[in-house]
């Protein structure tokens, strides 16, 4: 499970509290919006205190008794969201919290009942006792402000401990990592919709939509999070598709859906509400739930698998550049050439030690240089020059053999992988000299702006069996194609080409 950390957590609880403040002040404003344009273009409860022979007063029996309302439980809603709960829910000033929390809910009702009283005047003169009318108004106001007010505190004592809570599920912890998360904003998002519900349709609920809305979501979000972590995964490594899956949902919601009937059939002696609450909750699950899972699965989790074996790859192939470095750091070499050196230098061996020296810079560039990322192109070609020195001096005894190079000095600042193009080169002299038949060499390298050409070519020769070189790969030209492919993709253009005399190589490189 992912963790995070002290500040990240305060960050993210931070920018949620902001979420809810801007969503609940939003649906305030719409609502006065809604109070002000009835007041200006609607007539109210106009007719009934009409019917009922009552003076009316837009002001005094409408949109003052609608605004007293409205913002009592608005105010009320911030108050046990971001203060009194938040506290209880840390054991916070305990005693305290819990008596603001009584004391608003009282003050609540009573504001809730004093305004029916002038917004529903008119039903004060049903009764015959005006003490049993304000006792029907009370009971109605403390009904509906207890359970809207419950409500309140139920989503935000969630919204606190929700996912410590969902945390001690054993089995949701089993599927994966991500659907405690989840299902802890599903089941937000299932109580904001409970408490808008409960907000809009006042005390005067219609049963039928009550009983709806509390079996339908839940059964519905249950369906979806099992259909995405057991059965569509199931399906898809059996190689089964979509239309194996719909019906196979078909069938589990006609179950699911008879099952629910057989446990709340007490329920349904007694009217239409849960017959149609189950009707309208199989219609959704088929034909929202059922493809609506199968469309997160295919574009989330089959999406992850896809990244996560991308990063498979990719550290693969980091793995295996970093190997291909490794093949070319020959760091025992060091010591030894400061040895030969030294021993070329009291014998007076000029071109040995001339030699040794410049393979003693190759050795210090393949050390040191050669495990970086990016280096300097003067750098690189400076390795270059030392190599094609030190074949000179291996091939200057024989006049049969030409190498001809013609490298720019590098001013600029361009950089370049490190032994990059040495294993051209490398090949070159190992297939294309002999030092029994006349061979040749040509080498160009330069750059233009910011694109490096670089031309070699050489001649060809069929190696004796007793040559040592015969059976030796050395790096190869495999191994240096990968790394053009993994570091340089879509920058480069490698042509070769081989006839039966000379073998070809032209390199176009884009350049940082």
């Amino acid at each position: 499970m992912i963790i995070l950390s002290g500040e990240d957590a305060t960050t993210k609880t931070k920018n949620i509290n902001q979420l809810e403040f801007w969503i609940s002040t939003t649906l305030y404003i719409l609502a006065l919006i809604g109070i002000c344009t009835s007041t200006t273009y609607g007539s109210g409860n106009a007719y009934r205190f009409t019917e009922n022979q009552i003076d009316y007063s837009v002001m005094r029996n409408f949109f003052l008794p609608e605004l007293f309302k409205i913002s009592i439980i608005y105010i009320s809603f911030l108050l046990f969201n971001f203060c009194f709960m938040p506290q209880l829910a840390r054991k916070n000033n305990v005693a305290l919290n819990v008596i603001l929390t009584v004391l608003i809910t009282a003050v609540s009702i009573v504001t809730w009942m004093i305004a029916n009283t002038y917004s529903e005047a008119y039903r004060l003169v049903k009764y015959d006792n005006i003490s049993k009318a304000y006792d029907i108004l009370f009971g109605e106001a403390f009904t509906y402000i207890f359970l809207l007010y419950l409500l309140f505190n139920c989503y935000a004592y969630f919204s606190e401990k929700g996912l410590t809570l969902l945390g001690k599920i054993q089995f949701l912890k089993n599927y994966s990592n991500n659907i405690i998360p989840e299902v802890f904003t599903i089941t937000k998002i299932w109580l904001i919709s409970l408490m808008i519900f409960a907000v809009i349709f006042s005390p005067k609920f219609n049963y039928e939509l009550v009983v709806i809305w509390i079996i339908a979501p839940p059964v519905n979000i249950i369906f979806t999070f099992f259909s995405i972590y057991y059965i569509i995964p199931n399906l898809r490594k059996a190689g089964k598709g979509f239309g194996r899956y719909f019906w196979g949902n078909v069938a589990l919601t006609t179950m699911i859906c008879l099952l629910l009937l057989l446990l709340l059939i007490e329920f349904a002696k007694n009217g239409e509400a849960i017959p149609i609450a189950l009707i309208l909750t199989s219609i959704s699950m088929i034909c929202i739930s059922t493809p609506l899972a199968w469309y997160l699965y295919k574009n989330k989790f089959e999406k992850q698998t896809e990244i996560q074996m991308l990063k498979t790859k990719l550290g693969k192939s980091d793995a295996n550049l970093n190997f291909l470095k490794s093949q070319i750091n020959p760091h025992f070499l060091f010591n030894a050439l400061n040895t030969l050196f030294g021993t070329a230098l009291q014998e007076n061996a000029e071109r040995t030690g001339e030699g040794i020296q410049k393979l003693g810079d190759m050795m210090r560039f393949m050390l040191h240089e050669n495990t970086q990322d990016k280096i300097s192109l003067t750098r690189e070609v400076e390795y270059l020059n030392n190599y094609i020195d030190l074949q000179k001096l291996r091939t200057s005894r024989s006049a049969d053999i030409r190498i001809d190079t013609h490298i720019e000095e590098q001013l600029n600042n361009l950089q370049i992988t490190p032994m990059l193009l040495i294993p051209f080169i490398e090949n070159a002299f190992k297939h294309g000299i002999s030092l029994q038949q006349p061979s040749y060499i040509k080498i160009t390298l330069q750059t233009k702006e910011s694109t490096l050409y670089f031309d070699i070519s050489n001649s060809i020769y069929i190696k004796a069996d007793n040559d040592p070189e015969k059976l030796k790969s050395g790096i190869g030209l495999e191994n240096v194609k990968q790394r053009l492919s993994f570091l340089y993709h879509g920058k480069h253009e490698l042509i070769i080409r081989e006839s039966a005399n000379e073998f070809f190589v032209h390199l176009t490189l884009q350049l940082d």
